[in-house]
C-alpha cells in the first residue's frame, strides 16, 4: 500500500520527479497532443508549408471554427495539435511577443527566438506546483534572416528544428511517410503536395477539402498566406486524395 501511494505522489505532483527521472504529468500532456487530430510541417528552399486536419466531429459544427493554423506575424505561422484551449493561450502569447518586438526593436521578431520565448514560458509550467503542463505541441514555422525554419514545440518546454516534421495523431506513421518522401531540393509546391499526402496517408476515406488547413510562408514574399477552400480541393484532386463517395 505505501508503494503505491509513493507512486501515486509520482504521479500527481509536477513537481517531483520519480525514482526513474520521469515527470509524469508532462508524460501525460505528450498523450493529450497525440490524441488531438494531426499537423504536418514541412521546410523548403522556397519557404515553409504548414498543413492540419480540421474535420469536424459533427455536420452540424460551423467548419470555421475550427482553428488548427494560425497567423502569428507577417512572416510566422503556428499549427497546433493537442488541447485546443492551451494552443490558443500559447498562439496569444507567440502573438504579444512578435508585435513587442516591432515596438521594441522596429523589427520582425527571429522565428527562433519567438519559439524559444513560447517554450520557456511552457517549461515554467513544469516546475510549478499548483499548475499542470500545456497539453498541445505546436509547429512554428516562418522566414528568418531569408531562410525558412521550422520548430516543433514539446509540453516539456523543448523546442526541435526540423526539416519535416508531424504532430497530433498517427505521427509515428506520418512521420515515416515523411522520412521516406521528403527532398532537400524540394520547392514550396513540391513541398505542400508532400504535406497534403502525408495527411492522406493516414486517411482511409481520403481528405476531404473542407476538413484540411494548409498555409504556407514563401521566402520571396516572407508573408504568411492561407490557401482557399477551393485551392486545397484542387490540389487534393490532383494528387487524387479524394475518398470513395460510393456509399
Amino acid at each position: 500500500m505505501q508503494g503505491q501511494n509513493q507512486q501515486q505522489a509520482y504521479d500527481r505532483g509536477i513537481t517531483i520527479f520519480s525514482p526513474d527521472g520521469r515527470l509524469y504529468q508532462v508524460e501525460y500532456a505528450r498523450e493529450a497532443v497525440k490524441r488531438g487530430t494531426a499537423s504536418v510541417g514541412v521546410r523548403t528552399a522556397d519557404g515553409v508549408v504548414l498543413a492540419a486536419d480540421r474535420h469536424a466531429r459533427s455536420p452540424l459544427l460551423e467548419r470555421d471554427s475550427i482553428e488548427k493554423i494560425h497567423k502569428a506575424d507577417d512572416h510566422v505561422g503556428i499549427a497546433s495539435a493537442g488541447h485546443v484551449a492551451d494552443a490558443r493561450q500559447l498562439i496569444d502569447l507567440a502573438r504579444r511577443q512578435a508585435q513587442v518586438n516591432h515596438l521594441r526593436y522596429g523589427e520582425e521578431i527571429g522565428v527562433e527566438s519567438l519559439t524559444k520565448e513560447v517554450t520557456d514560458y511552457i517549461q515554467q509550467y513544469t516546475q510549478t506546483g499548483g499548475a499542470r503542463p500545456f497539453g498541445v505541441a505546436l509547429l512554428v514555422g516562418g522566414i528568418e534572416d531569408g531562410e525558412p525554419r521550422l520548430f516543433e514545440t514539446d509540453p516539456s518546454g523543448t523546442p526541435y528544428e526540423w526539416q519535416a516534421v508531424a504532430i497530433g495523431g498517427d505521427r509515428d506513421e506520418i512521420q515515416t511517410f515523411l522520412e521516406e518522401e521528403y527532398d532537400e531540393g524540394m520547392d514550396l509546391e513540391a513541398g505542400l503536395s508532400l504535406a497534403l499526402r502525408a495527411l492522406g496517408s493516414v486517411s482511409d476515406d481520403g481528405l476531404d477539402a473542407t476538413g484540411v488547413d494548409v498555409a504556407t510562408i514563401d521566402v520571396e514574399s516572407e508573408q504568411f498566406t492561407a490557401l482557399s477552400e477551393d485551392e486545397i480541393a484542387e490540389r487534393v484532386t490532383e494528387l487524387e486524395l479524394e475518398g470513395d463517395d460510393d456509399e
